[in-house]
């Protein structure tokens, strides 16, 4: 019998995935707005709510959201949460925060990077702005926006980003 070992936890393997995607008409309009320094939504013709980034449908009524509106790069953080361990592949070094931001002319929040704060201020209601990278590094992504940053606004009332927690 041979002796006993630590078990095996990670194997590292040489795996590769080639694919393409093709995200339709709505969610294409979405990045390409990014790619140009914009933010689109598309409008449910039956509440009248705003889903950034547009669906081809309500996800509510199940109408088309035909209507493509713009929203603003500014908004409220609702949510957050601050990353403190190291994972495989992270790009950034822990400690660091990531949030659900309710841009303003939405109605669903978008997740990304907190930034310019340190974590430990960082609060739900905070008002929140879009740091953009530099224009030559805008693409279709929400990459093109490094982080957002606290605005120095008053927070938002509790009520007013309630639902989207």
């Amino acid at each position: 019998m041979s002796e006993v070992k630590e078990p095996i936890t990670r194997i590292k393997t040489p795996v590769r995935l080639e694919y393409r995607v093709y995200p339709g008409t709505h969610y294409s309009l979405y990045l390409r707005a990014l790619s140009e320094g914009r933010i689109v939504g598309g409008r449910c013709p039956e509440s009248g709510k705003v889903y950034v980034p547009p669906r081809g449908a309500s996800p509510t009524c199940g109408k088309p959201t035909d209507e493509i509106v713009a929203v603003t790069d500014v908004g409220v953080l609702t949510t957050f949460c601050v990353i403190r361990l190291a994972f495989p592949g992270q790009k950034m070094k822990p400690p660091y925060c990531f949030g659900a931001i309710v841009l303003e002319g939405a109605d669903l929040p978008i997740y990304h990077l907190i930034g310019n704060i340190p974590y430990e201020q960082v609060r739900m209601g905070m008002r929140v702005r879009a740091i953009w990278k530099p224009k030559e590094q805008w693409g279709p992504t929400l990459e093109s926006i490094d982080y957002f940053e606290p605005t120095g606004e008053p927070d938002a009332p509790f009520e007013s980003y309630s639902e989207h927690l």
